[in-house]
């Protein structure tokens, strides 16, 4: 006679491979139906996140700025999220100020100095001993190249705007998931403890106590663990930013307190950051100074060594405890799955994730342990 806890596994496993099965014969409809429901929430997901990130400013700006004046809680609370969120658009605000002139500006410079740059190219060709034969050849090929491409731009005029048209679908999506998400991240900052008594009675209402309890230390653990993460990031980026400062201002680089500042923002984003910002700022310096271009490069792989031998596992080490590896795989995911603000959020997610498991293995290996000593 099968007893009540062995009934129990045996369904378990049963309706486990049921499910495996009918996945794997409906892994199209279902991948389909899972990308639909994501977008749907994807706006929320997004304030949630939004939501999380601005707690710790809001908690920050509570307890230090708020916290021995006589305003009643509630008025500390809401002018605590007013503060954040003007600090947070401010910083944004001066990010794109500071840099998108500075692009477009490098730019022009780029286009008006076209002829000296060809003037340059051939002045090098003749140098390393190039002849006239060779050298006409690379500047027809060039001009052929150019042709090319203005041809197939016209011929395909509609492909490339459909392209257009998608990009700025694409954008304009982003941007209304953006600001959905900032308007429901605001209503669950200012309704937060009503939000969490709500919640707090239906689980209660509808579950053990013991599961009650589970649930919570799982949500104590996720906010402490991306609390942790978010203002480790924020510690890290501001020490890559200051240190890039003094590099750039050591070794003459221009622009380098537009491309710190970017550099420090880009290194909130984990592994990949440091990429982008340094794509960005060498296309900068390279407008005005080629050489200076290289030299900034080399500097930033020099940086990047120390930040991550160094640097990182100082500030993170007892923030995050998530292995490289797992690092590299949650930023790649995030990635495909929602560009930028995946890269921003799969790693803290990770972490959570990864910490709930480590907790549950111990409790489960401690579980054995007793449970062996009992038997003895």
């Amino acid at each position: 006679m099968l007893n009540k806890e062995l009934k129990k596994d045996i369904l378990k496993i049963i309706l486990f491979t049921v499910s495996l099965i009918f996945l794997f014969i409906y892994i199209k409809p279902v991948w389909e139906f899972l990308v639909i429901v994501f977008n749907l929430v994807m706006p929320f997901l997004v304030g949630i996140a939004i939501a999380f990130v601005l707690n710790i400013l809001v908690n920050l700006l509570e307890r230090k700025l708020f916290n021995k004046t006589k305003i009643n809680s509630k008025t500390k609370h809401n002018l605590s999220i007013i503060l954040s969120l003007a600090i947070v658009l401010s910083f944004l605000t001066f990010m794109i100020l500071l840099i998108v002139p500075q692009i477009k500006n490098t730019t022009n410079l780029f286009i008006d100095n076209m002829p000296t740059y060809q003037e340059n190219v051939i002045n090098l060709l003749d140098k390393i001993g190039v002849n006239n034969e060779i050298r006409a050849n690379i500047i027809a090929k060039s001009k052929d190249f150019g042709d090319k491409l203005t041809i197939y731009l016209k011929d395909n005029s509609n492909t490339v705007a459909t392209s257009i048209l998608g990009l700025a679908s694409n954008v304009v999506t982003s941007v209304v998931n953006l600001t959905i998400g900032i308007i429901f991240a605001i209503y669950l900052l200012v309704e937060k403890e009503h939000l969490l008594n709500q919640t707090s009675k239906i689980l209660k209402a509808y579950l053990p106590d013991k599961k009650v309890n589970k649930i919570s230390s799982i949500c104590h653990l996720s906010n402490k663990t991306f609390a942790s993460f978010v203002s480790g990031q924020f510690l890290e980026a501001i020490i890559i930013g200051v240190l890039c400062l003094i590099g750039m201002l050591i070794l003459g680089i221009p622009y380098a307190a537009t491309i710190s500042i970017l550099v420090g923002f880009t290194a909130l984003i984990p592994v990949f950051g440091a990429f982008i910002g340094t794509g960005i700022g060498a296309f900068l310096i390279f407008m005005v100074n080629p050489m200076k271009s290289l030299i900034f490069i080399i500097f930033i792989l020099i940086l990047q060594q120390i930040e991550g031998n160094l640097i990182y596992p100082k500030v993170m080490s007892k923030r995050v405890n998530l292995p490289g590896i797992w690092v590299l795989v949650a930023v790649t995911i995030g990635a495909s799955i929602s560009g930028i603000l995946g890269m921003l959020l799969s790693v803290p997610i990770a972490s959570i994730l990864y910490s709930i498991l480590a907790t549950n293995v111990n409790e489960r290996l401690l579980k054995k342990e007793s449970t062996k000593k009992v038997k003895k």
